[in-house]
């Protein structure tokens, strides 16, 4: 039996990796942005209410999770079939999840 002469393997993309990882940033940040605004203004806070005996800590989570999941899911069909920028989009999604970090303690959240 004669191996097969044509076996082009399929390019291999990264579209799929570079938009768990740019989401995740995004999501995280949108955590954290959210948990500030909910602390700093009441209307906000108010706004962020999803059931009452957690108070705006509902809210803030729901909001980033849907957030990330809807970033996720129009950023895996735009770059599914594509090879994009893996260090740029990891870079971004770095630089966000070290502000959402820094955003975390009380010293850094209080100056806004």
């Amino acid at each position: 039996m004669n191996p097969p002469t044509n076996t082009a393997s399929p390019a291999l993309t990264n579209g799929s990796g570079a938009a768990a990882l740019l989401s995740a940033g995004i999501g995280s940040f949108a955590l954290a942005a959210l948990a500030i605004a909910g602390d700093k203004s009441a209307l906000i806070k108010s706004h962020l209410i999803f059931y009452r005996p957690t108070g705006p800590l509902s809210g803030v989570t729901t909001t980033a999770i849907l957030l990330w999941l809807v970033t996720w899911a129009i950023l895996e069909v735009r770059w599914q079939k594509k090879s994009v920028a893996l260090g740029r989009i990891s870079a971004i999604a770095l630089i966000l999840l070290i502000l959402s970090i820094a955003l975390a303690f009380p010293p850094i959240a209080d100056l806004f």
